[in-house]
C-alpha cells in the first residue's frame, strides 16, 4: 500500500564521515545521555545514541531505550552462514516478549563498505499499535542486526532519533564517503545526458508514467524538460511547462512570503504570533503564547502529525476551519526538542502572512493574493497556481498510483482535493520552468537575473538555519531542509500528494539546482537517488544511485505482493454485509458503506476508495482502501451488532467511527 506505506531509506545510514570513535565495547548507560553520542558496539560497528536515550549492553547485545517505556532498538554482533541466520540468532539474543510472523526479507543496495544490507519486515496488527523490522548488515563474516520493536506512537514522535541510530551505523573503522573539499565539474552537455539518462531508466523500471527535471549550473539553466507521458495509455508527452501538484515544495514558496514580510517590516521572525493574529490559539493558552513566526513552519514545536483530519474531513473544510482545528492541538515533545512534520502548523504559517497583508480578505483569498503578488509575479512563475480548475484543464500531469496487484494505474484528484483548505502546506500546481526560476533565485540569494534585490540575503537564509535535527545527518529550517549526509550541504524539500512526488534541491557552494517532478506514487523512490547520482556526477562519487533503483524496484514489488496475500479482493462479502451504512467521528467526518456489484466502497464525501478485507493474526478484521492513490487506509471493525464502530489510527491519535442510525 504505497500511499500510507513505511520507506525505510532513510534507516539505511545516510550521513557525513564520522569522526573517530571510541573502540571499547560499551558499558551500561543507565542516565540518559544529553546529546548524541557516538558509540561502537562489540565488533567495532559504529552507531549514535540518541540524546535522551539509556543504552544497556549485554555481551554482543545493546538495547537502545527512548523516555517512553516499551520501545527500544537492539544491536546485535553475530557471525553467521547468512543473514536469515544472523537475524535469527539476533532475535534469540533480544528474545522478546512476542514472536513476529515474518512479512517479507529484502535486499538493500550495499553501501559504507557494507557487503549485504537485508530488510525483514515484520507482520502486526493494527491493534498491536507498533512497527517491528530488523535489518541485517555485513561486513566479510561479521554481522551487525538492527531490530526496531517500537510502538507507533513513539515511532512517529522519535522517527529523526531511530533514524540517528543508523545514520552513521558503520563498520569497524570505516569513514564514510565525502565530497567535502572537491572541485565540482561542469554540467556539460554530457553530464547532463547522463542524468537524464539515469532518470529515465529509473522511471521506467518503477513503471512511473512522466517525469519532468530542470538542471541549473552556475545560474544557466542546462536542461529544462521530460520524460514519457502526461497519461499512462495516452501520447500526450511531459514538457517544461507541464502542470504537477509540487506538494510540500509549497511550504518553501510560503516561508518566501512570510521573508518579503519580514524585510518589509510587517513582523519579525521572533514576533509573537498573536500580536499579528489575535484569534491564533493551539490547545492551550501557555503554548499559544510561546509560538512565534519561525515557529509555525519549523517542525520543531513538537505538534504531531493530524493528516486525518484533513484528509479524511476535507468535504467542508475551509481555511478557517483548519485554523480552528489548531485550537484542539497539543505537543508532544518540547519546542526543539524533535523533528515532527504538521501540516496544519504550516497552513496557518501562509494563512497569518496573508491575513496581515489582506486583514479584510477571508484567509483563503488573503493567501492566494500574497502569494501572487509577493512570490510568483516577481519570480516570473506564469503558470504556479492554487487554482485548481485552471490546472486541470491546461498542460497539466495526471496522477498515478498502484492498483491492489501492483500495476499502475490513474489515481483520482479527490484526495489530493482535501489538501486546498490547507493549502499553504501543499497545493501548489506548478512545472520545472517555474520552479527552476524560484531554485536560480535561491542560488542567487535573493537576486533576479536582471541584478534587482527580491529579498534580503539575511531574510531568505534564515529558512535554512537548523531549527531541530533529522537524524545526524540533515536539519530543518523553515519549510527547508539542509543535508550534510555527503559533506556538502543540499538544501531540498520534498512533496508528496496522491500520485504526484518531487523534489527541489540546489548546492550552494556549487551553485547547481535541480527540480524532479513526478506523476505516480512509485516516483517517490526516484527522487533520493536522482540526488545521489547528480552528486556523482558532480564529484565522480560511488556509483550508488542506480544499485538503489534496481534493489528498490525489486523491494517494492515483494512488498506489494506479501501485502497483496493478506487481503481479500473483493471484499468478504459475508463480512461487509455487518458493516453499518453510515460511521461518523467528529474529527474525521463521515464514511458512508457502499456496495457496488461485488466491491465494497468506503465513501468519504470528497473521496471514495474500494476496500479491501484482512484478517488480522490478532483475530480481528480490517477493511483497507485499495484505490490508486487513496489506498492504505486502514480501518479496523469494533463493537457488535448494537453499536457498530470501525477504528482508525495514525502514529499518534486514534480516531473511532460510531454508527449513525
Amino acid at each position: 500500500m504505497l500511499m500510507r506505506c513505511v520507506v525505510f531509506a532513510g534507516l539505511l545510514g545516510l550521513a557525513l564521515p564520522a569522526a573517530a570513535l571510541p573502540p571499547s565495547t560499551p558499558a551500561a548507560t543507565k542516565a540518559a545521555v544529553k546529546a548524541d553520542t557516538p558509540k561502537t558496539t562489540s565488533a567495532g560497528t559504529q552507531f549514535v545514541l540518541p540524546a535522551d536515550w539509556t543504552m544497556q549492553a549485554s555481551g554482543d547485545k545493546i538495547t537502545l531505550s527512548p523516555p517512553e517505556s516499551g520501545s527500544q532498538a537492539v544491536l546485535v554482533d553475530v557471525k553467521a552462514a547468512d543473514a536469515d541466520a544472523a537475524v535469527a540468532q539476533a532475535w534469540k539474543a533480544y528474545a522478546p516478549a512476542k514472536a513476529w510472523p515474518l512479512q517479507v526479507a529484502t535486499n538493500a543496495s550495499p553501501r559504507d563498505d557494507w557487503d549485504q544490507i537485508r530488510i525483514y519486515n515484520y507482520e502486526t496488527s493494527a491493534n498491536d499499535k507498533r512497527g517491528v523490522t530488523a535489518i541485517a548488515y555485513r561486513h566479510g563474516d561479521q554481522f551487525t542486526v538492527l531490530i526496531y520493536d517500537v510502538a507507533n506512537a513513539v515511532g512517529e514522535k522519535r522517527g529523526s532519533q531511530l533514524r540517528a541510530i543508523s545514520d552513521r551505523l558503520l563498520p569497524k573503522g570505516y569513514r564514510r564517503e565525502s565530497f567535502a573539499g572537491r572541485q565540482a565539474h561542469a554540467l556539460d552537455d554530457a553530464r547532463v545526458e547522463t542524468l537524464k539518462t539515469f532518470v529515465d531508466n529509473a522511471r521506467k523500471a518503477y513503471d512511473v508514467p512522466g517525469v519532468a527535471i530542470g538542471i541549473i549550473d552556475h545560474g544557466k539553466v542546462v536542461f529544462a524538460g521530460g520524460l514519457g507521458v502526461r497519461e499512462i495509455g495516452k501520447s500526450e508527452p511531459i514538457d517544461g511547462d507541464t502542470l504537477f501538484m509540487i506538494a510540500s515544495n509549497t511550504k518553501a514558496l510560503t516561508t518566501l512570503m512570510l521573508a518579503r514580510l519580514v524585510d518589509q517590516k510587517r513582523f519579525g521572525w521572533d514576533t509573537p504570533v498573536v500580536e499579528v493574529m489575535p484569534s491564533f490559539k493551539l490547545g492551550d493558552a501557555a503554548t499559544t503564547k510561546q509560538v512565534l513566526i519561525r515557529h509555525l513552519i519549523c517542525a520543531c514545536t513538537g505538534m504531531p502529525r493530524q493528516d486525518m483530519e484533513w484528509l479524511l474531513n476535507s468535504r467542508d473544510a475551509t481555511p478557517e476551519s483548519v485554523l480552528k482545528a489548531l485550537g484542539g492541538m497539543q505537543p508532544t515533545s518540547k519546542f526543539g526538542e524533535l523533528f515532527q512534520y504538521s501540516n496544519l502548523m504550516a497552513a496557518a504559517a501562509g494563512y497569518v502572512g496573508g491575513h496581515v497583508l489582506y486583514p479584510k480578505l477571508d484567509l483563503g483569498a488573503a493567501y492566494d493574493l500574497a502569494m501572487q503578488k509577493q512570490v510568483f509575479d516577481p519570480l516570473g512563475m506564469k503558470q504556479t497556481t492554487f487554482d485548481y480548475d485552471r490546472a486541470l484543464l491546461g498542460n497539466h500531469a495526471t496522477p498515478h498510483g498502484l492498483d491492489v496487484d501492483g500495476h499502475t494505474a490513474v489515481a483520482g484528484m479527490g484526495i489530493n482535493d482535501s489538501i486546498r483548505a490547507a493549502r499553504p502546506a501543499g497545493a501548489a500546481w506548478s512545472a520545472v520552468n517555474d520552479m527552476l526560476r524560484y531554485v536560480q533565485m535561491e542560488l542567487a540569494e535573493g537576486t533576479l537575473p536582471d541584478g534587482q534585490r527580491y529579498v534580503s540575503k539575511e531574510a531568505l537564509l534564515e529558512r535554512r538555519k537548523p531549527n531541530v535535527a533529522i537524524g545526524t545527518t540533515a536539519t530543518y529550517g523553515m519549510g527547508l531542509m539542509v543535508d550534510n549526509t555527503w559533506g556538502v550541504p543540499v538544501v531540498h524539500h520534498g512533496g508528496d500528494l496522491a500520485g504526484f512526488h518531487s523534489d527541489m534541491m540546489w548546492l550552494p557552494r556549487q551553485g547547481v539546482g535541480a527540480v524532479i517532478l513526478t506523476n505516480a506514487d512509485a516516483g517517490v523512490f526516484i527522487r533520493g537517488p536522482f540526488q545521489r547520482r547528480l552528486l556523482e556526477v558532480l564529484f565522480d562519487g560511488k556509483p550508488l544511485a542506480q544499485g538503489d533503483i534496481d534493489s528498490g524496484v525489486a523491494r517494492l514489488k515483494a512488498q506489494v505482493a506479501a501485502e497483496r496475500k493478506r487481503l481479500t479482493v473483493p471484499a468478504d462479502a459475508a463480512e461487509s454485509a455487518r458493516l453499518a451504512a453510515n460511521y461518523r467521528n467528529p474529527s474525521v467526518g463521515s464514511i458512508q458503506v457502499e456496495h457496488d456489484g461485488k466491491a465494497t466502497v468506503f465513501n468519504f464525501g470528497a473521496w471514495r476508495s474500494e476496500v479491501a478485507s484482512r484478517k488480522n493474526d490478532d483475530g480481528s478484521l480490517s477493511y483497507v482502501t485499495i484505490s490508486p492513490g487513496s489506498d492504505g487506509f486502514e480501518f479496523v471493525v469494533s463493537g457488535d451488532g448494537g453499536s457498530r464502530k470501525l477504528v482508525l489510527r495514525d502514529g499518534q491519535h486514534e480516531y473511532v467511527y460510531d454508527e449513525v442510525k
